[in-house]
């Protein structure tokens, strides 16, 4: 089994939670232009903002990963964007969890920012398609990691 570490240190334990989803079955990109754009809300307002994005109504904006992505009218500030639904579900979930680690350690959660949240590559599940003349084809599930530290301000 092995043992998790989060990538950010230096956190007051007194005014801070922290949380992680570990091996989630998203794409490393979409969770990357996710966790840059929620990053620096506050809570409340970043759940809902990815509820928005799971329901289609706000696109999350694209700098990196953007190559033949269209523009969106809805955008208000960027250019390119996309609504990334299972990522921003998958996300949704653990801003969930690091709101009850928040609350069962006695902190407000009404007043929780996002400090730090980072997404990083996990490892490829490795699939075979069956092709024509004996062939075979791969395929991968990727997978994410994704932690997220809040802070009571």
């Amino acid at each position: 089994m092995p043992s998790w570490r989060y990538s950010v240190t230096g956190l007051d334990p007194d005014k801070t939670a922290i949380a992680s989803g570990r091996d989630l079955r998203i794409k490393p990109k979409a969770a990357r232009e996710i966790c840059n754009y929620i990053k620096g809300m506050k809570l409340a307002k970043a759940k809902e903002t990815l509820q928005d994005v799971v329901e289609l109504k706000k696109p999350v904006p694209y700098y990196r990963y953007r190559l033949k992505v269209p523009h969106r009218a809805e955008a208000q500030g960027f250019d390119a964007g996309r609504y990334p639904q299972k990522a921003a579900g998958e996300i949704l979930r653990v801003l969930d969890a690091v709101e009850a680690n928040a609350e069962f350690k006695g902190l407000d959660t009404e007043n929780l920012k996002i400090t730090h949240i980072a997404a990083h590559r996990g490892r490829r599940i490795r699939k075979f398609i069956p092709r024509a003349f004996g062939r075979a084809s791969p395929y991968f599930r990727h997978l994410t990691h994704v932690e997220v530290a809040v802070e009571e301000v």
